[in-house]
């Protein structure tokens, strides 16, 4: 057969590919493998956030050898992107024949930096966690064309 099964290919888009989007695609690598193929990138990239890997590895999800990047530099086409912050959204580059799905989540960096400490901090990078695990275990239903 000329046409193998194809996965859907998904690209998580954040602003700095540093929390949110590594976190969605590391609990879709963890919950959706072989289901989706995923990746994640940012319109602007700068680091993976030490406190997102710390969170996912306390659920069980390493992401800790995941690294930020652009989305021309995965050098693959992409059936749909889901913006998960609303800047990336509004920068989102055009990349024809894929759908752009938007879902916004609170930004963890953002929310802790009034934290008195660490483990205040770790509460909001704990809830965005876990909202977004929430989105991707209804993958890929939640990005169905509607």
């Amino acid at each position: 057969m000329a046409n193998e099964t194809h996965l859907p290919r998904i690209l998580f888009l954040c602003t700095g590919n540093s929390c949110r989007s590594q976190m969605a695609e590391g609990w879709a690598r963890h919950l959706k493998h072989g289901r989706v193929e995923v990746h994640s990138a940012g319109t602007d990239p700068h680091g993976l956030n030490p406190l997102a890997v710390r969170v996912m590895a306390e659920a069980g999800v390493d992401i800790s050898r995941h690294t930020s990047k652009r989305p021309e530099s995965i050098g693959l086409p992409f059936d749909v992107v889901v913006t998960v912050c609303d800047s990336a959204h509004e920068s989102c580059p055009v990349l024809p024949g894929t759908r752009v799905v938007h879902v916004g989540f609170d930004d963890p960096p953002r929310l802790a930096k009034d934290a008195r400490n660490e483990e205040e901090a770790l509460t909001h990078y704990r809830r965005v966690r876990d909202e977004i695990r929430t989105f991707v275990e209804r993958l890929p239903g939640a990005i169905a064309a509607g």
